[in-house]
């Protein structure tokens, strides 16, 4: 059984992205349904699975990610309104056996991510 799991990367800082908050959604023909809300920990990852085993369904999805208010604890001068407040991760899971890892690479100015396992 398959697995959904993230981490955030702060390239600006050099270190894990921690006490973000993340949410999930599923993406739907009646639009978007948040299914987990979740902190990243010390190390930038969530303590747990996002989805997993069953509750992994094939199907599109959304990861949010509260970047600016992260950074704006961490002190960083922002312009208002910020450049990058909210991230969102639109993907796909076509295999609900597989794992997907989501990564996040962030700075306050721009991001990255690709599929992991």
């Amino acid at each position: 059984m398959g697995k959904l799991t993230t981490h955030v990367l702060d390239t600006a800082h050099g270190c894990p992205g921690a006490g973000i908050r993340v949410e999930l959604y599923a993406i739907g023909a009646d639009g978007r349904t948040l299914l987990k809300s979740a902190l990243t920990n010390d190390d930038g990852r969530c303590a747990e699975a996002l989805l997993e085993g069953a509750a992994l369904l094939a199907g599109q999805y959304e990861l949010v990610f509260h970047a600016g208010d992260y950074y704006a604890a961490r002190g960083v001068d922002l312009p208002s309104p910020r450049f990058l407040d909210r991230i969102a991760l639109g993907f796909g899971i076509a295999d609900p056996a597989q794992n997907y890892h989501v990564p996040l690479v962030m700075t306050p100015w721009s991001y990255s991510t690709y599929r992991g396992s």
